[in-house]
């Protein structure tokens, strides 16, 4: 959703939550009614969204009704790793940056995709330390997806290595407090940034979450 005003909408929560129960419903349901019923009901919440958004309803069903078993929220980790009290931040394909992450794979742990997705993206080596916060990105991020997202950020040991070359990011670099870029927002928002040094300057950091 790239317009901020439409996660305010009642319309989009009504979606969202039908879309949830026929998922739920096609995952433990074997009456072949009751499966008809609940496809039925899938295909009104993508008919939502593709109404209110223009979106083609093929797009919004490939994006939004693309999953089978029981609904529950994806998960996103981001790395906050320091050095000389500055913070690592990877600048993405459109110029923006971000901390360096991604979705965690269903074969990872948080702990293992976070050492994954910096390498990936940072070419570093680091051990996670703490958890900062997990965030739901509908309350903290834009635009926001229709499915539910939780963001968790994750405090970082620097081990070692250096930036390499790949698809995901152009270059990294290191930013004082007062010198955070242009953030790609629906990853990380400067807000999210300062709560990362926030974390780092305490010495009893207690995990914020939503």
């Amino acid at each position: 959703m790239a317009d901020e005003r439409l996660l305010h909408e009642p319309w989009l929560s009504w979606a969202i939550q039908i879309q949830a129960i026929a998922q739920n419903g096609l995952a433990y349901c074997d009456n072949v009614y009751d499966i008809e019923r609940y496809q039925q009901l899938r295909d009104i919440a993508a008919e939502m969204l593709s109404y209110k958004t223009e979106i083609p309803k093929d797009k919004v069903k490939s994006l939004f009704c693309n999953e089978q078993g029981y609904q529950t929220p994806k998960i996103d980790s981001r790395a906050a790793i320091f050095k000389d009290n500055k913070i690592l931040l990877v600048q993405e394909n459109n110029g923006q940056w971000s901390l360096p992450g991604g979705w965690v794979d269903v074969t990872e742990t948080l702990y293992s995709n976070t050492i994954k997705e910096v390498k990936e993206e940072a070419g570093l080596d680091v051990k996670p330390q703490y958890l900062i916060a997990i965030h739901d990105q509908h309350k903290r991020n834009v635009p926001a997806f229709a499915h539910r997202v939780l963001k968790t950020f994750v405090m970082c040991e620097l081990l070692g290595g250096k930036f390499q070359a790949n698809s995901e990011t152009l270059q990294s670099a290191y930013f004082g407090i007062d010198e955070i870029p242009d953030m790609h927002n629906e990853k990380n928002t400067k807000e999210q940034v300062l709560l990362c040094f926030k974390a780092h300057q305490s010495s009893h950091w207690i995990t914020e979450f939503d």
